[in-house]
């Protein structure tokens, strides 16, 4: 009762700070997810009484998880109603992923550091979240077994999008990354693809952790 309680005023932050910025309104199957999935459970234990604060928050390796505003605008961004798969570039602590998980059938995440994917994984698994797969690599090579994606997500702010993510793109579909513009300014970008073309709109300005390359264990 008490993380249900939390859950739902979570929500009613978000829904606050998205009416004060006069954003949007929460979707409905996104509010859901996140009624659904504890942040406790991806939080550190140091951090734990904070889990439910529009706050970001460390992890190892000099990575953070996002604010759960970020995580509610890059959800909703992503237009997911409908949607049977998505790619995750950065998995970090799992939070996007999980919340991604409950809206669609199957959600393929991908991250660089070891030590953050075995902590994912293990919490995927404790929630039974059996739609989530992972995979230790560079995200931004893509997954081009599981290709095409309807959508692509980053979790993680790049200079630029590769051209093999594009590829691995599906007809119609849609891309979120948080592009640099420069230090410590990025802004949040959508591009779609249609007839083979690639087109982008910016969004709004935001604050991620790089993507890096290669792989660290």
């Amino acid at each position: 009762m008490i993380k249900a309680r939390n859950r739902q005023q979570l929500v009613a932050e978000i829904e606050q700070r998205l009416a004060e910025e006069k954003s949007f309104v929460l979707d409905a199957h996104v509010k859901q997810a996140f009624l659904e999935v504890d942040r406790e459970a991806f939080v550190p234990n140091e951090f734990k009484h904070l889990a439910y604060k529009l706050d970001a928050l460390p992890l190892a390796a000099s990575q953070w998880i996002s604010s759960p505003l970020t995580v509610a605008k890059m959800t909703q961004h992503l237009e997911l109603k409908g949607v049977d798969s998505v790619l995750e570039v950065g998995c970090g602590s799992g939070y996007q992923a999980a919340i991604l998980g409950k809206i669609c059938r199957r959600v393929f995440t991908i991250e660089r550091i070891d030590e953050l994917l075995k902590e994912a994984k293990a919490k995927f698994s404790a929630l039974e979240m059996h739609n989530i797969f992972t995979r230790f690599d560079d995200g931004q090579r893509g997954w081009k077994q599981y290709a095409p994606f309807e959508r692509i997500l980053f979790s993680a702010t790049a200079k630029e999008v590769p051209e093999v993510l594009f590829e691995q793109l599906a007809e119609g579909g849609i891309l979120i990354a948080p592009i640099e513009q420069r230090e410590n300014y990025h802004i949040i970008t959508r591009f779609y693809k249609k007839n083979g073309h690639v087109t982008s709109e910016t969004i709004e300005s935001c604050l991620f952790v790089p993507v890096l390359d290669g792989t660290q264990k």
